[in-house]
């Protein structure tokens, strides 16, 4: 199971999108605190869905709560249009956790330090960056097709 990570996400429908997308990957979310808005906010369950209730997801009240729980540290990859490497160059495994930071501006720099893999996804430099629901998506989709053909 793959672990989804919202570093302080700021907009319901994206994250009522990612959720749902988890539950249709099997995928566990993990939000990171402070939010842009309530867990029970109208569009975040609009987005959502009926598929709420059926989602693995886990809060927590700031990063060092998050960090203190993840057994292997190296399995952590940041998604950062900042980076050099491209997702599709990673080699994924069951259990790895795929960190996003906030639709306004990203992982900060101090978080980024804190981990050693960073990845982005190619775009064109017509755009500054990918919605993040839609990123999510590719990240998500490529660690699961990778780790379905490990397991055929």
């Amino acid at each position: 199971m793959l672990n989804v990570v919202l570093v302080e996400p700021e907009i319901p429908n994206n994250t009522g999108n990612i959720g749902r997308l988890c539950v249709g990957t099997e995928s566990r979310l993990h939000l990171i605190h402070p939010f842009g808005f309530v867990i029970n906010d109208k569009n975040l369950k609009r987005s959502g869905l009926d598929y709420w209730v059926h989602l693995d997801v886990t809060e927590y009240q700031n990063v060092e709560e998050w960090i203190a729980q993840i057994p292997d540290h190296s399995r952590v990859f940041l998604m950062s249009s900042h980076s050099d490497k491209s997702y599709l160059e990673n080699e994924f495994q069951d259990g790895d956790w795929l960190v996003f930071g906030k639709e306004s501006v990203g992982l900060s720099a101090a978080f980024m330090v804190r981990f050693e893999n960073h990845l982005t996804i190619p775009m064109s430099p017509l755009i500054r960056s990918f919605n993040i629901a839609n990123s999510v998506a590719f990240v998500v989709g490529e660690a699961k097709r990778q780790i379905g053909l490990k397991k055929g």
